[in-house]
């Protein structure tokens, strides 16, 4: 028994060496990097962490400095207005907090459940503020053309498309066309969505960051798996999934990665163990697509802060065998 170990631990460590010499190996050849983490919230203890000068991201800070694009889902309205609304959680972050989350983050989704916390001016003081701090955003906008109206980054020559939807009830928030809110995930024009942003924006690439599923599925549910199969058909690269407050499992079809939800990263409104462990996914990405990505293990502590799992084995996929695999995380 103790050999089989020793012989499966062998095996697994050099298959994670290997994909840790792919990655480094398509990093220099002209491919982009593009980092996805889930939930932040900067209210509560982060926000208090942030206003005494410290950094929640800290523990991360080298993985995301390695990328070339780093987004994450801004799970609450960062504002000084409004009143909360009638519901079990809501989340309002000072607009100080946005100085810390800049040094790490180029782009934020901002479609989601708590968008809409404190109402239609809060959120709109938010795209102001995230503006000024030259923070990318998407998935809402200060109306429904907005909302709808990919995030195109180019990096290294290539055109990359940020779509954000929100498919969680109650639809109160979605927004409307003179009305700020967030983009609302109708199949039909997600579909449209995402051929626009090839043909009209002339994206290269075409993610969509999600915003569904229920809380504390650990398994995707069906709704998840037929609506990420009709945006991969209408010619989506990759999806990746948040809002279940857990890590989902992994999908590939038509040899494009589904990643149901990577679960929380900067929260301390944690119910239990599950939700204190998310991914930080990493793509590599040409020109023909998703080259390869990994997934790094987040802990997160009774302070919402997320620490890195060295020694965790995760999900982690590669174009030249097209299998799922397991990648042990490295420091």
């Amino acid at each position: 028994m103790k050999f089989i170990k020793q012989t499966l631990y062998h095996l697994l460590s050099t298959f994670t060496l290997s994909a840790i010499a792919a990655s480094a190996a398509l990093a220099q050849d002209g491919s982009v990097s593009i980092l996805f983490a889930g939930d932040v919230v900067l209210d509560g203890k982060p926000g208090k962490m942030i206003a005494n000068g410290k950094d929640p991201f800290a523990p991360f800070a080298p993985l995301f400095k390695n990328a070339d694009i780093r987004v994450v889902n801004l799970e609450c309205v960062v504002a000084t207005t409004g009143e909360a609304a009638d519901k079990n959680f809501t989340f309002r972050a000072h607009p100080r907090t946005l100085d810390t989350l800049k040094q790490h983050v180029d782009a934020v989704s901002i479609a989601n459940n708590h968008s809409g916390d404190f109402g239609r001016a809060a959120f709109q003081e938010m795209l102001g503020l995230l503006d000024q701090q030259k923070i990318l955003h998407f998935g809402g906008g200060n109306n429904l053309r907005e909302a709808h109206t990919p995030l195109i980054i180019e990096k290294k020559g290539l055109r990359i498309a940020l779509l954000g939807y929100n498919e969680y009830m109650p639809r109160s928030f979605e927004a409307q066309a003179q009305a700020a809110g967030v983009a609302w995930s109708e199949d039909e024009q997600v579909a449209l969505d995402i051929r626009q942003a090839r043909q009209q924006h002339k994206a290269d690439l075409v993610i969509p960051f999600m915003h569904w599923g229920w809380e504390n599925d650990k398994v995707a549910v069906d709704r998840q798996r037929q609506l990420a199969r009709v945006m991969i058909d209408a010619g989506a690269d990759a999806v990746i999934g948040g809002h279940p407050h857990v890590i989902q499992d992994v999908d590939n079809y038509k040899g494009k990665p589904i990643i149901y939800s990577i679960g929380n990263f900067v929260m301390d409104e944690l119910d239990n163990e599950p939700q204190t462990r998310g991914w930080v996914i990493r793509l590599q990405l040409d020109r023909k697509g998703v080259m390869a990505w990994t997934t790094r293990l987040a802990k997160i502590d009774d302070e919402g802060v997320p620490h890195p799992v060295p020694d965790a084995s995760t999900p982690c996929w590669n174009r030249s065998d097209g299998k799922l695999g397991q990648c042990r995380n490295s420091e």
